[in-house]
C-alpha cells in the first residue's frame, strides 16, 4: 500500500484524519486484535466491545459493559477494549451483499429507493435486469473507523465466499446498481484475478480497496479548496467460480468529446485508476497484468459496458 496520504494531502481535515487512522489501521494486523462489536451509547460515548463477539447478521451486536472512565483520550489503536473517541469519515458508507443463497429470499431489511417521487426499479449491477432488489442484502450502514473495523472483523472474507457472491461498499444513500442517480453517467475501474493465483491476496486487496475509498484517498480533486465532488460512489468485490472482480464505481465517466472540461474529467478518471494500481494493489506502473482469466486495470462507462465487445476502455 502507498505511504501515509497526510504527505502531500489537501484533504479536508475530516477526510484527513479518516486516512491517517483508516492507513494506521491497515498497516497494524486487525487479525491479531480483539473483534470489536460496535455498540453507541445514549450520550453517544462508545461501550467497551464484546471479548467473545460474534458474527454480525445485519445488525450491530449489543453488549453489556460498563462504560469506560473518560479521564483521558482514548482511541480504538491505543485502547482497543476501553477506547472512548471515534475517528469520523468524511462520509457515511453502506455495506451491502448478495449471493447465491439470498435469491429469492424474503430479506428483512429493503433498501429505500433513491427518491420518493420517482420509484426505482433497478437491473442487476451486471445488467442483467429483474428481481436484483429483492436479492441483495443491506448489512449495515457506518460513519467511523472504529464502525468500519468492527464491521470488518465480523464478515466472512472474498476468500471465503461462495461462487457469484458479491460485497457492495457505497456512499450511503446511493443503491449499488447502474440506474441509480449517483451511477448513472459514470463507469468503473476494474481488475480480474485468477482465482487459483489469488485466494491469498484478495482479502488484503479489497481491504485496501476498501480503506481507500472510506479514507477518500482515490480522487485528488476532493480537497479544502475545492467545490468538486469527488468521483467515488463505491467499490465492489465479486467471486465468481474462476476469478475474482475488484471494481471501483465513478459518478462521471468521459465521453471522449476533446472539450477541455472532457479532458480535464479523463485525466482525473486516469489518476483514481493509476492510484488503484499501484498504491493500492501494489502493482507497478506500466506493469502488464492480463492473461488467463486475467485483465489489465481497465476502466469503462457504465453505457460502453452494455456494448459489450465495442465498449471504450482506459487501463492504468
Amino acid at each position: 500500500m502507498s505511504g501515509d496520504a497526510s504527505s502531500s494531502s489537501t484533504l479536508p481535515a475530516a477526510a484527513l484524519a479518516a486516512s491517517r487512522a483508516a492507513l494506521s489501521s491497515a498497516l497494524a494486523d486487525p487479525s491479531s486484535g480483539t473483534p470489536l462489536t460496535i455498540v453507541t451509547a445514549t450520550d453517544g460515548d462508545i461501550q467497551a466491545p464484546a471479548q467473545d463477539a460474534t458474527p454480525l447478521t445485519g445488525q450491530p451486536q449489543d453488549v453489556d459493559a460498563p462504560m469506560p472512565q473518560f479521564d483521558q483520550v482514548r482511541t480504538v489503536f491505543s485502547d482497543p477494549n476501553n477506547f472512548n473517541v471515534k475517528h469520523p469519515l468524511y462520509s457515511s458508507w453502506t455495506l451491502w451483499f448478495d449471493s447465491p443463497s439470498t435469491k429469492g429470499r424474503n430479506l428483512p431489511q429493503t433498501p429505500a429507493t433513491p427518491s420518493a417521487a420517482t420509484p426505482f426499479t433497478p437491473a442487476t449491477p451486471g445488467g442483467h435486469g429483474g428481481g436484483w432488489m429483492d436479492d441483495i442484502k443491506k448489512v449495515i450502514s457506518f460513519d467511523s473507523v472504529e464502525e468500519f473495523w468492527g464491521l470488518y472483523n465480523n464478515i466472512v472474507p472474498p476468500s471465503q465466499l461462495p461462487p457469484k457472491a458479491n460485497y457492495y461498499l457505497f456512499k450511503e444513500g446511493i443503491i449499488p446498481a447502474w440506474e441509480d442517480d449517483a451511477n448513472k453517467q459514470g463507469g468503473k475501474w476494474s481488475i480480474q484475478f485468477p482465482k487459483d493465483k489469488n485466494r491469498g491476496n484478495i482479502d488484503k486487496m479489497w481491504l485496501y480497496t476498501m480503506l481507500a475509498a472510506i479514507g477518500e484517498t482515490f480522487d485528488p480533486a476532493l480537497s479544502k479548496d475545492s467545490n468538486e465532488q469527488t468521483l467515488i460512489t463505491g467499490v465492489i468485490v465479486s467471486s465468481r467460480p474462476q476469478f475474482y472482480r475488484v471494481s471501483i464505481w465513478t459518478r462521471l465517466a468521459p465521453n471522449y468529446g476533446g472539450s477541455a472540461e472532457d479532458t480535464a474529467l479523463k485525466e482525473r478518471i486516469e489518476s483514481i485508476g493509476k492510484t488503484f494500481k499501484m498504491g493500492v494493489l501494489g502493482y507497478q506502473e506500466g506493469q502488464k497484468l492480463a492473461g488467463a482469466l486475467a485483465t489489465e486495470v481497465e476502466f469503462a462507462s457504465h453505457k460502453d459496458s452494455e456494448k459489450k465487445g465495442r465498449a471504450r476502455k482506459l487501463v492504468a
